[in-house]
């Protein structure tokens, strides 16, 4: 078991069985229709958003569509609250985000569902605004996140070319490399911590450096 556990949990289930061939050779095509729903709810200003890399599917503003980022932050700021719809809002976007690009970069072949954890599993605890999150936060998360946002480009670097070295695994064996598959669901875990930290803000804790649980 991890010691100091980050509150902010994530994982991917590994498909230990032949995974489709097919749909996988041709995941650039049988992804558009959910990348395509993805791009109906980021609006037309992206901001951020992990998804195993994908960095289209989230607005910063405050209305409504994407991850809601100002609107919480001066609530925190101004009220010290979070309230719940939005914070809900936020996770499960986030987890469908999740589940797109799991799917996009190969690390299941059944389709992304809008409602269901399927294999992807993130874990967000609700704050306790007032006792847990420190009111003037938000105003310097985003530049405290900094570091992370630097060591995040090369993994997902990395993650692009394990993407591509997996894609030709597949087609030939029919399974995802253990390996490979670590590594790419600890960038996704990586990403996850740093969104809820300096974006969604539902907690003070910094990010860890490390792919890890």
């Amino acid at each position: 078991m991890a010691t100091n556990a980050y509150p902010v949990q994530f994982d991917v289930e590994y498909p230990d069985r032949p995974l489709n061939r097919l749909t996988s050779a041709f995941r650039i095509f049988t992804a558009i229709p959910i990348l395509i729903l993805a791009a109906a709810l980021a609006g037309s200003n992206g901001s951020y958003t992990w998804g195993m890399g994908d960095h289209e599917s989230t607005r910063s503003g405050a209305s409504g569509i994407g991850l809601l980022v100002v609107a919480p932050a001066l609530m925190i700021l101004f009220r010290q609250k979070y309230p719940r719809w939005w914070f809900d809002w936020n996770v499960n976007l986030l987890a469908f985000t999740n589940r797109v690009g799991v799917y996009c970069f190969l690390l299941t072949d059944v389709y992304p569902a809008t409602d269901e954890d399927q294999s992807v599993h993130l874990t967000v605890p609700y704050p306790d605004v007032p006792n847990e999150l420190n009111r003037w936060l938000p105003l310097v998360k985003w530049l405290l996140a900094i570091p992370h946002y630097i060591v995040l480009f090369f993994l997902f670097i990395g993650a692009v070319v394990a993407a591509i070295v997996a894609w030709f695994a597949i087609l030939f064996t029919g399974r995802f490399p253990r390996g490979l598959f670590d590594y790419m669901v600890g960038v996704g875990r990586w990403e996850n911590r740093v969104a809820a930290y300096a974006f969604i803000m539902t907690t003070d804790e910094y990010p860890p450096f490390r792919l890890s649980a």
